[in-house]
């Protein structure tokens, strides 16, 4: 009840809920800053498992401040990193302004602005959960080359662990005082047929790999002000947020550091017909 309650007035303080596309606008530092990247495993097996190579064209789709694509970029791909929120396209236009290989441009899932057939490679990193699942795939489904010498879709997540002492009680922390944690978590996309309906009768492979991510209070409270159903700094409710991750933060920490256990979900495959 005391969530529900919370809930309700943090949605009086917002008015309207934003758009998925404008849900990161007040915490545009904070996601570019603490969210964590990618372990190499995950690049090295769409290397050695599905051909990702240098010289491919690859659409970063909802790719935020360009985390993902500073990924593809160093293993020599061209980079078509789509983002709807300004702000977000702002700073990853001016972090990879001096590299040719990658242009950024306003878009999202459903609709890229990219011609037919136009890249070798679909990806969506943290954030397939957004889209519009059966406009997306008709979209992505356009813009995909054929498979030969390798390329597809790919979904992937850092799917924060929920089990031990701090991440079963940061779990609490999170239903308790998120705004809409419960509706937008983003492992109900695993779990209620999205991504089965996405890869239709294409079907698709799952991999996954450990990935733990150490942080001290500062990292701990940037990284949930990152996430856009918690109050952000300029919440009302913020000071009290980050008094409580004070507290467990100090019941957790072990040599002035937490750990984020995370495993990395990939679901590759290529977009369904229907």
């Amino acid at each position: 009840m005391l969530s529900e309650r919370r809930q309700q007035e943090d949605e009086a303080v917002a008015g309207a809920p934003p758009s998925s596309s404008e849900r990161f606008s007040n915490r545009i530092a904070d996601y570019d800053r603490y969210r964590p990247t990618y372990p190499p495993q995950v690049i090295n097996d769409f290397a050695e498992t599905w051909g990702l190579r240098a010289g491919q064209v690859a659409a970063d789709v909802g790719a935020g401040t360009g985390i993902f694509t500073a990924l593809l970029l160093s293993r020599g791909l061209e980079v078509e990193a789509i983002e709807p929120n300004e702000g977000m396209r702002k700073l990853a236009a001016d972090r990879f302004r001096v590299d040719r290989r990658c242009r950024v441009r306003p878009g999202t899932a459903e609709r890229t602005g990219l011609p037919d057939r136009a890249v070798d490679w679909v990806f969506a990193a943290q954030a397939f959960h957004w889209f519009d699942v059966d406009v997306a795939r008709i979209e992505l489904r356009r813009i995909l080359r054929d498979d030969r010498g390798g390329g597809g879709a790919a979904l992937l997540w850092n799917n924060r662990l929920e089990d031990g002492p701090f991440l079963s009680e940061y779990e609490a922390f999170l239903h308790e005082y998120g705004i809409d944690y419960a509706r937008v978590k983003h492992q109900s996309a695993e779990q209620d047929g999205r991504i089965t309906r996405f890869f239709g009768n294409e079907g698709f492979a799952l991999r996954s790999f450990r990935h733990d991510v150490s942080m001290n209070l500062e990292g701990l409270i940037g990284r949930t002000a990152s996430c856009s159903y918690m109050p952000a700094r300029d919440h009302p409710r913020y000071p009290a947020t980050v008094a409580r991750l004070g507290d467990i933060f100090t019941r957790h920490q072990s040599a002035g550091a937490v750990t984020f256990e995370y495993e990395v979900r990939m679901y590759v495959g290529r977009p369904g017909s229907g």
